[in-house]
């Protein structure tokens, strides 16, 4: 479990993937800050002193502000950039044409997009581009041309996606000419139905959301996982911002539980148990605070040493009930 498992082995070594979705401070207070920058670079510097070199971008993290705060660091450190993996996403458009949110995967905005992108960070290409979210309007023969627009101008290495189905990628698939490398998702002890999926075969229970087939997808096709908010956001490892359930009780008390008897930290637990899964899961951990990135350190170790009777303790208290 020390080395990648899937087709991101040979663009990084990182097992952990640092999320820079809250980087650059609050949008709405103007221009960026020395204190942004200051709180921005302790982040990416404990990310470093963990052996963390991927870092995940998309250009709506904090409006654009997060690819800039980044870059900013990287003009300032220009060693920096050929230690690091960066991947960002693009495909979501904000307060445009009086509507909130909407999704564009059309040949014009990915390339605009990107070329921002490319602006913000101070780099001239992407090591990985993900397309954020489906576009329910989106034409796939459009979406591998522009792609491959990309890729020839030497703008971006691979590609993959964010928060799509087996179904969907095998669609997308069919038009490009290269492999997508990478699908991210939330995953976490918290957000489970990607393994209820797999455990609802031939139960009459409730049947998951996840979309069926998307984790044997990525195995069969070697689609590296990437899961967002891994930790839960800290459910099970003493940030609470709601009052938990019982099942999040005892799930907690477990994780912590392991993490005294192992002399390691309720964070490597929480992510121990989602590396455990044979898919080779990676975690995009997004916390700003130095502390706790550091706390993850132990995460892949701890994978290692978890039983199965240790990964199913944990599964079974976070549904709160036993597998079907």
């Amino acid at each position: 479990m020390g080395t990648l498992p899937m087709a991101l082995r040979g663009i990084t070594s990182s097992r952990l993937v640092y999320g820079c979705m809250s980087l650059g401070g609050d949008a709405s207070r103007g221009p960026i800050s020395r204190a942004d920058v200051r709180d921005a670079e302790a982040a990416i510097d404990a990310a470093l002193s963990i052996g963390i070199t991927m870092f995940d971008h998309a250009d709506v993290y904090r409006r654009g502000r997060a690819e800039e705060v980044f870059g900013r660091i990287l003009r300032a450190r220009r060693s920096l950039r050929e230690d690091l993996t960066i991947q960002s996403k693009c495909g979501v458009r904000l307060d445009e044409g009086g509507v909130a949110v909407q999704y564009d995967l059309s040949k014009t905005w990915v390339l605009t997009a990107v070329d921002g992108i490319l602006r913000r960070l101070g780099i001239d290409r992407l090591d990985v581009l993900l397309l954020h979210r489906p576009d329910p309007l989106m034409r796939a023969e459009e979406v591998a041309d522009a792609l491959t627009t990309l890729s020839r101008a030497g703008k971006v290495r691979f590609f993959g996606v964010s928060n799509m189905s087996g179904a969907q990628m095998r669609e997308l698939q069919r038009h490009l000419p290269e492999p997508l490398v990478a699908c991210q998702l939330e995953m976490s002890l918290g957000k489970r139905d990607w393994v209820e999926r797999e455990l609802a075969v031939n139960d009459p229970g409730p049947v998951s959301s996840f979309p069926e087939g998307t984790l044997q997808y990525c195995q069969e096709h070697r689609v590296q996982l990437q899961a967002w908010a891994p930790l839960a956001r800290g459910r099970y490892s003493g940030v609470t911002f709601d009052e938990p359930t019982e099942a999040q009780s005892r799930t907690s008390d477990l994780v912590s539980a392991l993490a005294d008897s192992r002399g390691t930290s309720r964070e490597a637990i929480v992510l121990g148990w989602l590396i455990k899964h044979p898919a080779g899961i990676q975690p995009v951990i997004g916390t700003v605070d130095p502390a706790r990135i550091q706390a993850c350190a132990d995460s892949v170790r701890q994978a290692e040493l978890m039983s199965r009777a240790d990964w199913y303790a944990l599964l079974t208290a976070a549904r709160g009930s036993d597998p079907p």
